[in-house]
């Protein structure tokens, strides 16, 4: 018998065969160990209470940089933010933003008529990031479901709100340097006294 098992030990493939099987081995005891971790996890939980929130009773609260719905916000002394520069429709991954500027007698640019498809936008907040005067701001309302595809169009109207968001003291005509009807150049924050480029001629 001693014999025998000898002559078995030294058959060429003998050492491999046994390291495959110890290997399939390790290899089913490794999945049973995983299986069994997970059913544990399983088993514990059905033995807890679950925790079930009515909705729309019970609304969970969103962080303030949520991005859902879009709004047009206005500056600390009410007047339109929007200078329709075209920036948030250029950087538009999907072409949802358009609208046409025009300006007032007093200097200030303001969008004619805004429009927003929520259709088709992704709330990516690209337009957000892009927007100089920090107009066009995302909110986390997320609640505005409608039947009809068409209703998902806003206007200008729809998107204009009577604060400033999450922005609540920038006025961008106050640091733009642009002549306004509310200050000319030189006066505004942070702004030097214009040069005339005439002085610089020899």
């Amino acid at each position: 018998m001693t014999d025998s098992s000898t002559e078995d030990a030294e058959k060429p493939g003998f050492n491999k065969a046994k390291r495959e099987r110890a290997k399939r081995m390790e290899s089913a005891w490794e999945a049973v160990k995983a299986l069994s971790s997970g059913f544990a996890t399983t088993f514990i939980h059905l033995f807890r209470k679950p925790i079930t929130e009515q909705y729309p009773e019970f609304k969970r609260p969103l962080p303030a940089r949520s991005r859902a719905r879009i709004i047009l916000t206005r500056d600390p002394d009410g007047g339109e933010r929007c200078v329709s520069c075209f920036l948030c429709s250029a950087v538009c991954p999907v072409s949802c933003i358009s609208m046409e500027g025009a300006q007032s007698a007093d200097g200030r640019r303001h969008a004619v008529w805004f429009r927003i498809n929520f259709a088709r936008c992704i709330y990516c907040g690209l337009c957000e990031e892009a927007c100089p005067t920090s107009a066009i701001q995302l909110t986390p309302d997320y609640e505005f479901s409608k039947k009809r595809v068409m209703d998902f169009v806003y206007e200008k109207e729809d998107l204009l709100v009577d604060h400033q968001g999450k922005d609540k003291t920038y006025n961008y005509y106050k640091y733009a340097g642009i002549a306004t009807g509310e200050a000319g150049k030189g006066s505004h924050i942070d702004e030097e006294e214009p040069v005339d480029p005439k002085s610089n001629l020899p």
